[in-house]
C-alpha cells in the first residue's frame, strides 16, 4: 500500500470512528451518544445519559441497565414536587413511544450508577448494557465528559 492510500484509510477511520462509537441500533430503536460525567475520587454514584429514538410502530421500554462499573444500576427520574426536586427509581423503566425520542439527561430521566467500583475519569468509557422490553439488550459505552457537563461534547 502506498503512503497516500494509508493516509486516506487512517483519515477515514478517524472521521468514522467517533460517530459510529456513539450511535447504536437495536430493533427499531436508535441509541445516540451515551455519556456520563467524571466523578470525584470518593464518589459512590454517577449518572448516565442517552437519547433513544423509536423508529418503529409500537412502544418499547428501557427496563434495566447493567454495568460492570458499579454494583447496582437503576433508572431514575428527577422532577419537582412542589418546591422540592425529588429523585426516584422508575420500577417499570422508561417508555419509548413509537415515533418518539426520549432523552435521559441531567435533571430528568437518567441512569443511576450506584456503588461505583472506581471513579469515572474524563475521556474514559463506561461499559453498560441497556435492556429493552421488546428490542432486547445492547452493549454500549458511555463516554465520560468533564465533571458538571450538561451535554456530551460535540465532535
Amino acid at each position: 500500500m502506498s503512503i497516500r492510500l494509508l493516509s486516506l484509510v487512517a483519515a477515514a477511520a478517524l472521521i468514522a470512528g467517533p460517530a459510529s462509537a456513539q450511535n447504536y441500533k437495536v430493533g427499531s430503536l436508535e441509541i445516540d451518544q451515551p455519556w456520563t460525567r467524571a466523578t470525584p475520587p470518593t464518589a459512590k454514584a454517577g449518572g448516565g445519559f442517552v437519547t433513544i429514538t423509536n423508529k418503529g410502530t409500537t412502544p418499547d421500554r428501557l427496563i434495566a441497565v447493567r454495568s460492570a462499573a458499579s454494583d447496582k444500576v437503576e433508572i431514575h427520574e428527577m422532577k419537582m414536587d412542589g418546591s422540592v426536586m425529588r429523585m426516584r427509581e422508575l420500577d417499570k423503566g422508561v417508555e419509548i413511544p413509537p415515533g418518539a425520542t426520549v432523552t435521559l439527561k441531567p435533571g430528568g430521566y437518567h441512569i443511576m450508577f450506584m456503588e461505583l467500583k472506581a471513579p469515572f475519569a474524563k475521556d474514559a468509557k463506561v461499559p453498560a448494557t441497556l435492556v429493552f422490553e421488546k428490542a432486547g439488550s445492547i452493549d454500549v459505552e458511555l463516554v465520560v465528559q468533564a465533571m458538571g457537563a450538561q451535554a456530551p461534547a460535540k465532535h
